[in-house]
């Protein structure tokens, strides 16, 4: 099979609709499709709103072959957002992988990351809406 031709950049308005499915898709492929709580209006109000998200990057298969898996797009996707992030004076790069999906975890391994779980002990905790309107009291 032919390597697809990948366009990583920055996301637009009109990507809004694709994002959100991407997020279905990560969402069913981590077998936490219940969790998927945002809109497409939310998606657009919050990333290119009055207070839009600091940096969205869409990659774009050129033309788009069946699977593209195993053709390298996660790595190259990793790079430019470590580029961007060097550009914009960031000086660590975080990434958040479920502890079954061991290909992403020897991917980020494989590029230089390190398991904050094995080296330091690091857990990730959420507060999810409900736990923060009791937090903040309403």
């Amino acid at each position: 099979m032919a390597m697809a031709s990948v366009r990583i950049r920055q996301a637009e308005e009109g990507d809004c609709g694709n994002i959100l499915k991407l997020i279905r898709e990560l969402a069913e492929y981590e077998k936490l499709s219940d969790q998927v709580k945002i809109s497409e209006e939310a998606l657009r109000a919050d990333g290119f709103g009055e207070n839009p998200f600091y940096c969205c990057l869409v990659a774009e298969l050129l033309p788009a072959p069946g699977e593209p898996q195993g053709q390298g797009i996660g790595s190259k996707i990793i790079k430019k957002v470590a580029e961007v992030g060097l550009e914009r004076g960031c000086s660590q790069l975080r990434l958040t992988v479920l502890d079954w999906n061991k290909g992403a975890m020897d991917l980020y391994k494989a590029l230089g990351a390190r398991d904050l779980t094995e080296a330091e002990g690091w857990h990730s905790f959420r507060f999810e809406e409900e736990a923060m309107r009791e937090l903040a009291g309403k």
